[in-house]
């Protein structure tokens, strides 16, 4: 690295031995009695599956945030800084034609906001997804123009449940109408893609990296002193932070990796992945934390469990699959259960929000200059119902939102028009996403 002018390059990487670490925003990268240019906003998807006990979900009326439901009140210290949407509908999850099967329908179309269907000789023909269409226009900025995440690998086609494909059920991110991106689900993988090579390591020196525990922090260490040699006090201090938070992460990498534990018996689980949950979530999450600050991406989705999960949540007392406890036909023992796992998904997001609103970005935090939404292509995952939604949009997008409210749309609103309108938020503006009618009004109050 090379370092010339008076300011330091946005996009600054420290580089060494073929590991490309992106930097935090610095103060050096503003020229001297320049205006601050405000930072980026990010936008990322987090999909829940096999829909959500709703019963537990909405808030009694619209209007600004009081006491949460339940499966919501882990929200409560975040409450001010999320919107609840409701009645927003993915119309093409519905079993309207004979496509992927629902829980594929409900994955595959929520993003696409287009019929699911098959053509002959071929499978599912969908459309480019809205994080896709994000990615098209504006992720020539970024190392990465996108980021996809699953907290669930795909299994080959012929190991799937019967009745709908892999290719849609784990997958929200389509390039293609027939192109979809996998998200990664193994910790390491995904850590070397943010942090890893930018040129490809040999398969047996990776190895001995690997072996020898190095870090790939070690890999860029005499470019950090030459970065560090030229930077003030602040600066300094946020490059020792951010790089402590990189280590950390690789550390939790290679503890899962030795751990190697199975989750839940008949499950399989990929080597090197966390054996609870939790720690998972809070892993993977990490690393999209660490993308947004670094700015290696503006755009990331993430799949909490594939469509049709049978995950099972022995950290918090839940032996019974996931999925198969959603068919409750209103037993109440399951209906518990279900509800519980619905808490305990929204206590995991929560506690990101709060870590993206500790972060700070630039003068503001990247949970204020980001956009987040949670949510599901099923509302009753008893019946699939695919309108009245489960949909929280979380952050400011910049001074765009205003948050800590409870929204109620007409009903039949198709969630693509929030996607349409997150998008025109990060300057990007197709004249439609998927289905998307118009953009959604009321998510500001200026």
């Amino acid at each position: 690295m090379i370092i010339t002018g008076k300011a330091l390059p946005r996009r600054t990487f420290l580089r060494g031995m073929g590991a490309a670490i992106g930097l935090p925003a610095l103060t050096a990268m503003t020229p001297a009695l320049a205006a601050t240019k405000p930072s980026p906003v990010r936008a990322a998807w987090f999909y829940v599956p096999n829909g959500i006990d709703m019963r537990g979900w909405t808030p009694p009326a619209p209007g600004a945030l009081g006491e949460l439901p339940r499966i919501l009140a882990p929200l409560e210290p975040v409450k001010n800084d999320v919107l609840i949407l409701s009645n927003l509908t993915a119309n093409w999850g519905r079993p309207l034609l004979v496509g992927a099967g629902d829980h594929g329908r409900a994955a595959a179309a929520y993003m696409t906001g287009v019929e699911v269907y098959r053509t002959a000789g071929a499978d599912l023909k969908l459309a480019v997804s809205a994080d896709q269409i994000g990615a098209n226009a504006i992720g020539h900025l970024t190392k990465l123009p996108s980021l996809e995440i699953g907290l669930e690998e795909a299994r080959q086609a012929g190991n799937c449940d019967a009745g709908y494909s892999c290719a849609y059920a784990y997958n929200l991110a389509w390039k293609t109408e027939r192109q979809p991106l996998p998200p990664v689900s193994d910790p390491r993988a995904l850590f070397e893609r943010l942090f890893g090579t930018d040129i490809v390591e040999p398969p047996a020196a990776h190895a001995k990296r690997l072996a020898m525990r190095r870090s790939i922090l070690d890999l860029v260490s005499d470019d950090t002193r030459k970065l560090e040699a030229t930077l003030g006090a602040t600066d300094k201090r946020k490059i020792d932070e951010y790089l402590t938070s990189v280590r950390e992460i690789e550390r939790q990498v290679e503890r899962s990796e030795k751990e190697g534990v199975v989750i839940d018996p008949g499950m399989e689980k990929p080597f090197g992945i966390p054996p609870e949950f939790n720690d998972y979530f809070k892993l993977m999450t990490d690393m999209m934390i660490a993308a947004f600050r670094a700015d290696l991406t503006r755009i990331s989705t993430i799949m909490i469990g594939r469509e049709g999960s049978t995950r099972s949540y022995r950290e918090i007392g839940i032996a019974d699959g996931h999925h198969p406890l959603t068919h409750h036909m209103g037993n109440v023992e399951m209906l518990e259960k279900v509800a519980t796992i619905n808490a305990f998904h929204t206590r995991l997001f929560a506690e990101f929000l709060a870590k993206m609103k500790a972060t700070q970005d630039g003068e503001s935090n990247l949970l204020d200059q980001s956009m987040i939404v949670y949510g599901s292509g099923i509302s009753d995952g008893n019946v699939h119902t695919h309108d009245q939604l489960p949909t929280i949009l979380a952050g400011r997008g910049g001074k765009f939102l205003t948050p800590g409210r409870h929204i109620v749309y007409q009903r039949e609103t198709p969630v693509a028009n929030l996607f349409a309108t997150m998008l025109e938020r990060m300057d990007v503006r197709p004249e439609h996403v998927g289905d998307s009618t118009g953009r959604l009004a009321g998510l500001s109050l200026s």
